[in-house]
């Protein structure tokens, strides 16, 4: 069984109680380092976010954001490689050329498809994000041309996460702010101090008592087994918290009760 990152959850002192990773993911393109410099000056260390920035870089050019961006803030800022363990107070940098996932509590890097059309990192990055942290993830769409994260965005809204946009007044190239808006699908548009906020506020409330783990288990094991034997498919290496929150979107979806995994 695929083993889940350890700080993929965090335990506090207080037996019992977990507080999940908030995973913040930030597009942006042209303007998008001075708002993305901006926004994370607003967020402290210690309130268990991770962060992952997808910035729009020349393919064929050397990044220098790590650099800049670790000058204002105490978060550790890294360039994110494949197989890099998740962290909370850390920001991973997309490396230029590349395609950035998450799988698992880890970071996956691929090559850019070399198919012609529009490159859409950060729509790649959300639809991942959304199905590894559920409502524990947070999307924000910054200064850039272009429609980047616009399709990914449904992805977060469909697994219970919120979305965040730069007000198109604010940024210094409104493509993607207004491409975003367009989908009606944005919780908050506003300036980035504004954001910066919503997001500080975000991991307070999702704090919960541990349920019975060893009762959850045993019935989650039942429920893989019957899948195998009535389907075929084996669901035996997924990440029992995802296949949990979607169990329990698939019950919300049918209106149905009943204690949740």
């Amino acid at each position: 069984m695929a083993k889940t990152s350890k700080l993929f959850t965090k335990q506090t002192d207080e037996g019992g109680i977990t507080a999940e990773i908030t995973l913040v993911a930030i597009g942006a393109s042209s303007g998008g380092l001075e708002a993305s410099t901006q926004l994370i000056e607003t967020l402290p260390l210690g309130r268990n976010l991770a962060i992952i920035l997808v910035q729009h870089f020349d393919p064929n050019h050397q990044s220098l954001m790590v650099g800049l961006l670790a000058s204002h803030t105490k978060m550790q800022v890294i360039e994110a490689t494949d197989g890099m363990l998740i962290e909370p107070d850390h920001i991973y940098v997309i490396p230029p050329g590349r395609t950035l996932k998450v799988a698992a509590g880890l970071l996956a890097l691929s090559a850019l498809p070399m198919e012609a059309g529009p490159r859409l990192p950060f729509d790649a990055l959300l639809k991942s994000v959304a199905a590894e942290y559920g409502h524990q993830a947070i999307c924000c769409i910054l200064s850039g041309n272009g429609s980047d994260g616009s399709v990914g965005l449904a992805a977060i809204k469909e697994f219970g996460g919120r979305v965040f946009v730069q007000d198109p007044l604010e940024a210094d190239f409104d493509g993607m702010p207004r491409s975003a808006i367009a989908t009606g699908r944005v919780d908050q548009v506003g300036s980035l101090s504004h954001l910066g906020a919503l997001i500080r506020g975000a991991p307070a409330s999702p704090a919960k008592a541990a349920p019975d783990n060893a009762d959850n288990a045993a019935r989650l094991d039942e429920i893989i087994a019957l899948l195998l034997a009535e389907t075929g498919h084996d669901f035996a290496l997924y990440k029992r918290g995802t296949i949990s929150r979607r169990i329990e979107r698939r019950m919300a979806l049918a209106g149905s009760g009943g204690k949740s995994m």
